[in-house]
């Protein structure tokens, strides 16, 4: 990108500035590494040879590519092909070094992806999920293979991870028809059962189950799962051949997630709580795990190193994403200008209907109230967390406040704040994101008369249910690529988000239809009076065009204040100035509605 980063204002920049994921590293060739970065402008794949430092761009398509996976020798990097950001294709192959690309397995037809594995013998195991087969499970034994179908359910399922040795596949599943709560099955790669593991019992208790992932050591078939058993996501070993479990005395608030180090000897625990999160290194045996320090803020990914160390993705709502090792270094820097601070985030505790509410809180600087957008997170099993945000910071930079409600259904509270949404989805929701507006008209800190809800995902469903239903409450909305008419959303997402549907709402439309014309925003589009900003991928497959277009014609048959804007990608964008131009957009119809705050464009508080 060649912009002059002197006439570019800074929350444009912090969308600019080069960004890195955190570099994952084959598992027999540690020195070979694939990283995500928006270099060019859109986010793609990027190999990294780490003994050389030489690094090359291994996708380049019009949409970006974010999707794959090293080799555990590093020969080779497979990547998901789909279509313009539909994420229905097939995995593609290229050499580690550069060449062209190739079917991974030519005869997969295009499907949703379900989860892959790639063994060191060159086999692979391939998850599939498709509308007319739902999820299938295949066994490629070398590149170019005939594969070999090993599962077959029309519930929703995918591939955990493969033994060292390639003998083990385990297997999440969801065939007792919840699909927030899975089961585990290691099989053999003719598909034969070794052993399951259950908390669901039957479908009748709702307990869920992760594959974490095998020992990364040969003849090792201890196989580390997360379970909810007390309450919370936490670790323990399962060994499926020798049919034992191993609680963990890992004893922290919040959810816990770990994976093993190289050499299976300790766990890197990853220890989400309160909207933040660290890292822990705990040895199997030992009375309690050792905290590896790292600052505060959010870890948004780790790994071991085979040395000891630990690299890590860490931000806060401050400052700008950076890839750190315990060893004091910054592991991968990428050249260019810095993306410009933030404010810090403020934690508010509310009370709501359901318990206590978490809301984190950015404000410009001066004295309220502020003109505030509640900006709602995604999912609905999310959370959002003191991380950086282009976003947010955006809107502090032209005056506003912003506040991120946690709300029931959000992850990183415990399974009963997570399961508490079902069946009066939505409208839950929006009771604790009402106790939080309340709140913050009472403190001081909004202007009841310039209250904005916004969201992406599930948080622009909740923005387009919550004009409706709060129509008193909310002076303007946004909402980026929402659902809006929930049957017919149904009948046109992906397979594996009708399973999630028909758990969260206990059946499908024709045998619940009360509860998703309750909980639709297309029943109470008529009562919205708020000016409505929508945005939406033609190509999306989680919030498809279809329903979106059935709520706008609405709007526009009594002649309700709104705009859309449908851009050609999916379920968001992977391009730089798309991401920009959308942001700028909701600016602009937030100004131009609410009046005040500073001119769209204009540099932000540290270049004025």
């Amino acid at each position: 990108m060649t912009t002059d980063a002197a006439a570019v204002p800074d929350w444009e920049m912090r969308f600019r500035a080069p960004r890195v994921s955190l570099p994952d590293w084959a598992e027999d060739a540690p020195d070979r590494a694939l990283f995500v970065s928006n270099a060019t402008g859109t986010y793609e794949l990027y190999a990294w040879d780490r003994s050389s430092g030489r690094q090359r761009q291994v996708t380049d398509r019009p949409n970006g590519t974010t999707d794959g996976v090293l080799t555990p020798d590093g020969e080779a990097v497979w990547w998901f092909s789909d279509t313009d950001g539909d994420e229905f294709g097939v995995w593609m192959r290229q050499p580690f070094g550069g060449g062209e690309d190739e079917p991974a397995a030519p005869g997969l037809a295009p499907s949703y992806p379900a989860g892959l594995a790639i063994g060191r013998d060159g086999s692979a195991v391939i998850g599939r999920s498709t509308d007319e087969d739902g999820t299938t499970i295949h066994l490629v034994r070398a590149p170019g293979a005939e594969p070999v179908e090993i599962y077959r359910h029309r519930e929703s399922a995918g591939v955990g991870d493969l033994s060292h040795d390639g003998t083990l596949i385990a297997l999440e599943h969801t065939e007792h028809g919840d699909a927030m709560h899975s089961a585990l099955r290691v099989v053999r790669p003719d598909g034969s059962t070794v052993a399951e593991l259950d908390d669901t019992e039957g479908g009748t208790k709702e307990l869920g189950l992760a594959v974490l992932g095998f020992a990364p050591v040969a003849g090792d078939t201890r196989l580390l799962v997360g379970h909810q058993r007390r309450g919370r996501w936490e670790p323990m070993i399962w060994d499926p051949v020798a049919g034992t479990e191993t609680a963990l005395p890992v004893d922290l608030p919040g959810d816990v997630g770990a994976e093993w180090y190289p050499d299976g000897s300790a766990l890197l625990v990853e220890h989400s709580f309160e909207a933040r999160s660290e890292l822990w290194r705990y040895e199997p045996g030992a009375p309690e795990p050792v905290r590896v320090e790292t600052p505060d803020g959010t870890v948004s990914g780790a790994t071991a190193r085979p040395d000891g160390t630990v690299e890590y993705l860490w931000s806060s709502a401050e400052r700008p994403p950076v890839v750190r090792s315990t060893s004091g270094a910054v592991v991968l820097d990428p050249p260019g200008a810095k993306a410009p601070p933030s404010v810090p985030v403020q934690d508010a505790w509310v009370e709501g209907p359901g318990g206590r509410i978490h809301a984190l809180v950015q404000k410009p600087a001066g004295e309220g109230p502020f003109p505030t957008v509640f900006e709602i997170h995604g999912g609905p099993t999310w959370h959002d967390s003191d991380a950086f945000a282009s976003g947010p910071a955006a809107w502090v930079d032209h005056g506003f406040a912003v506040v991120r409600v946690n709300y029931r259904g959000s992850t990183g509270y415990g399974r009963a704040w997570t399961d508490a949404l079902k069946h009066r989805v939505g409208l839950i929701e929006l009771e604790d994101i009402a106790a939080v507006r309340d709140w913050s008209v009472a403190s001081g800190l909004a202007d009841p008369e310039r209250l904005v809800l916004a969201g992406g995902s599930w948080g622009g469903y909740l923005t387009l249910l919550g004009l409706g239903t709060q129509p008193d409450s909310w002076a303007l909305g946004l909402a980026a690529v929402p659902v809006a008419d929930y049957v017919t959303a149904y009948h046109d997402e992906m397979e594996a988000l009708k399973a999630m549907d028909r758990t969260l709402l206990g059946g499908t439309p024709e045998e619940v239809p009360e509860r998703f014309e309750a909980s639709s925003p297309l029943t109470y589009v008529d009562a919205v009076r708020a000016p409505l900003y929508i945005s939406a991928g033609v190509n999306d497959p989680r919030c498809p065009i279809r329903q979106v277009e059935n709520y706008v014609d609405r709007l526009a048959a009594r002649g309700a204040v709104h705009e859309v804007y449908r851009y050609d990608a999916g379920h968001g964008s992977l391009v730089v100035e798309e991401r920009i131009k959308q942001v700028r957009l909701e600016l602009e119809f937030a100004l131009k509605h609410l009046g005040g705050g500073a001119v769209v464009g204009a540099p932000g508080p540290e270049a004025a």
